[in-house]
């Protein structure tokens, strides 16, 4: 008996995933694999077309990109981009630069249905690249509805001579 209800169940499973029809679901089902792919999505060699529509399916309508930094004046500001601001502002950029962030740390923190990770990276033009030509912070906010996880907003900061990061934000082992 318990075999046919093992196989019922795993076939409503496949019934239910056929159905959705959602060529991304298994993107986003868990906080690894949302952050995975946000890294992955951005990627590329130079020359290497990237994948929009998989980079939007990761964000809930209206979240928002945050990066900040220092101004002018000496001061810190932010700027809010959309995920098409962020596509028009740099896509053409990564297209023809080529850009690899790689996840160097995460610390994550859930709470019931959202989740806020600070993942700790590093930039290079190729993924043959030795050293990094940028690191910093993504602090990433996530909501699960559900069905899967959604990013809300990702506000970072880029590591400076004057704000270098932490060791707590960094491998055990070193960078």
């Amino acid at each position: 008996m318990n075999k046919i209800l093992c196989a019922f169940l795993f076939i409503c499973t496949l019934s239910s995933a056929q159905e959705n029809n959602d060529p991304y679901l298994e993107t986003v089902t868990t906080i690894d694999s949302t952050i995975e792919t946000l890294y992955s999505v951005i990627s590329g060699e130079k020359g290497e077309a990237r994948d929009w529509e998989l980079f939007n399916y990761l964000f809930k309508p209206n979240a928002k990109l945050i990066p900040s930094g220092k101004k002018k004046d000496g001061g810190y500001g932010i700027r809010y981009m959309t995920t098409e601001d962020y596509i028009n502002t740099s896509g053409k950029w990564l297209f023809e630069n080529g850009f690899y962030e790689n996840e160097l740390h995460r610390k994550t923190e859930v709470f019931g249905h959202i989740a806020q990770v600070f993942s700790t990276y590093e930039s290079f033009q190729s993924k043959n690249d030795e050293k990094p030509f940028m690191r910093g912070i993504n602090s990433i906010q996530l909501l699960n509805d559900g069905t899967r996880w959604w990013i809300v907003n990702i506000y970072w900061a880029q590591e400076t001579e004057e704000n270098p990061i932490p060791s707590e934000y960094l491998p055990k082992n070193g960078p």
